[in-house]
């Protein structure tokens, strides 16, 4: 079995340059953009599937590490004013309390709030402790941050996490949106999640909305938070804006 790092390992540096693009998150009820979220990428613009090639089970720590400082140096650059979402990989938290000593160091040095930071665990991704992902999540919430949990309905433990940790936001697989506007099993699931979302009083986003009846269907199922294409593509080294009238079309109905 591999031996875990020592925190002069999480503390190298990750051996290859990384960039960043932003995605915004919308508030359909404000009308405004409710966050941003930051997805790695090479420094030519490589997609994160790329990059992901090139990490190993040795600089994993160190590309996390490297991927929480990135986002906030280059949101800060950028002038982002909103909350900005990470992802992060919980097989790569050895000890959360000492491993997050970093994202809070930089995030004082860069001035960004760490109530305006919101971590995202991948809920498909294979957790081989569910003990340590509580512990991770009950430190980040000790220290102010939010959390979500990505792609829920994707993997299956969402339920299991739900009952062990309660995150901040649930996050709804895109699976779960593709043509949700004409798919009634979708349709009661999605119902089903808001009505348990509601009465743990988390939040809910829905992520991939690709299309405007999409949009539309979710929501009038009560859903605020969107992210997707049909608002904006991710952003290189950028900050999309969204289009005023892609919010109205889908608020104002005839």
């Amino acid at each position: 079995m591999r031996n875990p790092p020592s925190c002069q390992q999480c503390r190298l540096p990750f051996p290859a340059p990384l960039a960043f693009a932003f995605q915004p998150i919308v508030d359909l009820t404000s009308g405004r953009i409710w966050a941003y979220e930051s997805l790695v990428r090479g420094p030519a613009g490589e997609s994160a599937a790329t990059v992901l090639q090139t990490v190993t089970p040795e600089t994993l720590y160190a590309f996390d590490q490297s991927c929480r400082e990135g986002s906030l140096r280059s949101s800060v650059r950028l002038g982002l004013d909103t909350r900005l979402h990470i992802n992060f990989l919980p097989n790569a938290v050895y000890e959360p309390q000492r491993c997050l000593q970093t994202t809070l160091r930089v995030a004082r040095e860069v001035d960004f709030p760490p109530s305006q930071i919101i971590f995202e665990v991948v809920e498909s991704e294979a957790i081989r402790d569910t003990a340590k992902l509580r512990e991770i999540l009950q430190a980040y919430r000790a220290h102010g941050f939010l959390t979500a949990l990505d792609d829920f309905g994707a993997g299956s433990s969402g339920l299991n996490t739900l009952a062990d940790f309660q995150p901040d936001m649930l996050k709804l697989d895109i699976h779960l949106i593709r043509d949700v506007h004409r798919d009634r099993v979708k349709q009661a699931i999605i119902r089903s999640v808001m009505v348990l979302a509601e009465s743990l009083h988390i939040m809910v986003l829905a992520e991939g909305v690709e299309t405007l009846d999409e949009a539309r269907y979710l929501w009038d199922a009560g859903i605020h938070l969107m992210q997707g294409y049909f608002f904006a593509k991710p952003g290189f080294e950028s900050l999309p804006l969204v289009a005023a009238d892609l919010i109205t079309r889908v608020t104002a109905r005839a």
